[in-house]
């Protein structure tokens, strides 16, 4: 039996999504200024998507879990959104809930994902993930953080009250300096998670919520 990651339609356009950030990254002009704004440093950079192999990983552990709400911080033009739909809509049960803060992003996400065949189980929202996110219902999980890095751990203090109980999640580009006050957040066991760092192209972190 196919998957619908596997489906013609959806590998294509996964593959050309990637095929456009490789490119990106070569004519890119670097990463904003420390003094930029959120908003300037979402327009600046364009795709900063996951690895292949990470998008893999997302597909499958949402399809383990079986979640009835996923939420994803940082949709850009889609790629790893269309991972966690996939999932989803194999799943056959769930939702994934996505926001950007790029207006351009959002407009070029929803495309994408229509022309997937996925937009019905997918809403992006618009706006600062600060604010988008404290509009979603619980209990979420898994929660893909791959938005501005210094934001992670803001969004994930937002969301943790609303996690499932054993909820994943999964922050991205975990190699990044800018990563470290989320990493030293979450793999204190204090602060309710189980966290463990995964080897794929820039670093993914896995915690799963204990609660505390």
């Amino acid at each position: 039996m196919t998957t619908t990651l596997h489906d013609p339609a959806v590998r294509d356009l996964i593959d050309r999504l990637f095929t456009e950030a490789e490119r990106d990254d070569e004519r890119s002009p670097g990463r904003p200024a420390p003094t930029a704004t959120a908003q300037e440093s979402s327009d600046l950079l364009e795709y900063m998507p996951i690895s292949a192999r990470g998008g893999d990983l997302l597909y499958a552990l949402v399809r383990a879990a079986r979640p009835q709400t996923v939420v994803e911080f940082g949709t850009s033009y889609g790629i790893s959104t269309l991972y966690l739909a996939a999932a989803v809509r194999d799943n056959g049960i769930g939702h994934v809930t996505t926001t950007e803060l790029s207006a351009t992003k959002v407009k070029a996400a929803r495309a994408n994902l229509e022309a997937a065949g996925l937009g019905d189980v997918v809403t992006v929202l618009e706006g600062d993930a600060l604010t988008t996110l404290g509009t979603v219902d619980g209990p979420i999980g898994p929660a893909l953080l791959d938005g501005w890095k210094e934001l992670c751990l803001p969004v994930l203090r937002l969301i943790e009250d609303r996690l499932a109980p054993g909820a994943l999640v999964v922050g991205d580009g975990s190699t990044f300096a800018s990563m470290s006050d989320y990493l030293a957040y979450v793999r204190d066991p204090g602060n309710g998670y189980v966290s463990i760092d995964f080897p794929v192209e820039d670093g993914m972190e896995l915690s799963r919520w204990t609660g505390r």
